[in-house]
């Protein structure tokens, strides 16, 4: 991945059982339709029902840093990979790991030829994590997930702080409280290499509509 929205379904019941189909349906639609690299992230017992529906990259919204064979109830990167996924978010403001679980677990999608986009909250754990090397840093101030307040209005320093702390060693990428064509052209215009959005694409009334405004700003 290059420049992608990436749309984080998380657990929301607006898109449970097939709904999560309909969802990466309309991704795709738009994706096609505009040209713009767009990345869904389904829960895990859904991935590889969107994995057969659409052709788009699937990204798991969690691994664990678990053997492959008897390590019961938990999700590893092998067997993501075999359901389709392309790869992973690690360390989510609402899954966060330790460090040298981030570290093993970007070497292991590496070794995978998976993405890895490692979230985090501030320029500091940006600036730790870029000596890992993962494809992304997002950054994603947890006060403002959910919010409806952008990032790249509401803190547009911690993007640019962001972008110097993690220096060449990764892309940085930016989510939390995107809503709208504005919030993602102003996060571009700051530098940022992607989106990563959740709520203000799921609460939408109509998906294609929101999708589609977003990715536009992407152009």
């Amino acid at each position: 991945m290059k420049r992608p929205l990436i749309i984080n379904f998380k657990n929301y019941d607006e898109v449970s059982g097939q709904r999560v189909v309909k969802l990466a349906k309309a991704a795709q639609a738009v994706a096609r339709k505009l040209k713009v690299e767009i990345a869904v992230a389904p829960t895990q017992p859904a991935l590889a029902l969107v994995a057969r529906n659409v052709k788009l990259p699937i990204i798991c919204q969690h691994v664990d840093d678990q053997k492959v064979g008897s390590s019961t109830g938990y999700f590893v990167p092998e067997i993501a990979k075999s359901y389709g996924a392309s790869g992973s978010l690690i360390n989510h403001s609402e899954h966060r790991i330790e460090m040298k679980q981030i570290a093993s677990l970007v070497e292991r999608l590496r070794g995978l030829h998976m993405t890895s986009i490692v979230c985090a909250r501030e320029p500091w754990e940006v600036m730790e994590i870029s000596a890992f090397q993962p494809d992304f840093i997002a950054i994603e101030p947890p006060e403002l997930i959910g919010s409806g307040r952008a990032v790249s209005k509401e803190n547009p320093a911690i993007i640019t702080k962001s972008i110097e702390a993690a220096g060449m060693r990764s892309k940085v990428i930016c989510g939390a409280g995107i809503t709208g064509r504005g919030d993602v052209l102003k996060a571009m215009e700051l530098g940022s290499r992607g989106i990563l959005v959740a709520s203000g694409i799921i609460k939408a009334s109509s998906w294609v509509g929101k999708i589609a405004d977003l990715a536009a700003g992407m152009k």
